[in-house]
């Protein structure tokens, strides 16, 4: 593996590399810190029989993010079938400012918009297939796009049973009016847990791991509170560049059905009861 890694990373970067170092904590894929014969580093991540296109449309929402000159990221320097090739984010200490310059640039970002509510192409959060098919509204969107098919597929895995079927089921008949008031597509991560949110070197904050497309911000907010707490001054920073819409805080755990629905399928019946508390906020 790793001799064949070495030449597909030769291959994509256009030069040769020293060494290979394999780097914990990915529970999908497997990453590398690349040296290559230059002394410069990079970031490699691949697996066995990666989905098609996966990194691909990685790419293309690391891309996409950048474009909005909002919150750092990776720079892409390739992206195959079997490879994902990343400039090396070397890790510091958090700035004093970092909660700030973290809300500023998430804020920014939301605001850089979004042609519509989805995406051109369908892309992946995790491994799991992310439908970004068109749709009329966003609460449309949430319920077609991304919780039905979460649904469907846990059910399908024996993860969920008839009694989360009829849950959801009752959610989606007042989904449009929890969803609240109407604002701008907001160009989002989509996959922005704390874990997704790394420290660059000058102690700035770095977006890595998107699962891109146009939405509601608030789920990415929302997702950000999922396994971590965002301090005040975070969220004071934030409502100065675009404030949080009146009953944001009703809405959290509603925004939260969606990640807890993809780590269901993911890690199986650990997250279940998560998914039935925030579930019994609206059902």
């Amino acid at each position: 593996m790793s001799e064949q890694l070495r030449e597909a990373i030769t291959r994509a970067a256009g030069r040769g590399v020293r060494s290979l170092e394999h780097l914990a904590g990915g529970d999908i894929n497997d990453a590398y810190q690349v040296t290559m014969v230059d002394g410069s580093r990079l970031f490699a991540k691949t697996r066995a029989k990666p989905p098609p296109g996966m990194y691909v449309r990685e790419a293309e929402g690391l891309a996409w993010l950048r474009e909005a000159d909002a919150i750092a990221t990776p720079e892409v320097i390739a992206a195959t079938e079997q490879l994902l090739l990343l400039s090396w984010v070397e890790r510091a200490a958090p700035a004093r400012d970092y909660d700030v310059q973290l809300g500023h640039g998430l804020a920014r970002l939301h605001a850089a918009g979004a042609p519509r509510v989805g995406l051109a192409v369908d892309n992946y959060i995790g491994d799991l297939p992310q439908c970004n098919a068109a749709r009329a509204t966003w609460s449309e969107f949430y319920r077609d796009c991304r919780l039905m098919p979460l649904v469907a597929r846990a059910r399908e895995r024996g993860r969920l049973g008839a009694q989360h079927t009829r849950a959801f089921e009752r959610l989606y008949e007042h989904l449009p009016e929890l969803c609240g008031e109407p604002e701008p597509v907001a160009r989002v991560h989509g996959d922005l847990w704390s874990g997704n949110v790394h420290v660059g070197p000058l102690g700035e904050p770095v977006l890595i791991d998107p699962s891109v497309y146009g939405g509601h911000r608030e789920l990415d907010l929302a997702m950000l509170q999922l396994f971590g707490s965002p301090s005040p001054s975070f969220f004071a920073a934030y409502d100065e560049v675009w404030p949080r819409a009146p009953g944001y805080a009703e809405r959290v755990a509603l925004y939260q059905l969606y990640p807890l629905l993809v780590h269901v399928n993911l890690f199986a019946h650990g997250y279940v009861k998560l998914l039935e508390s925030a579930l019994a906020n609206y059902a």
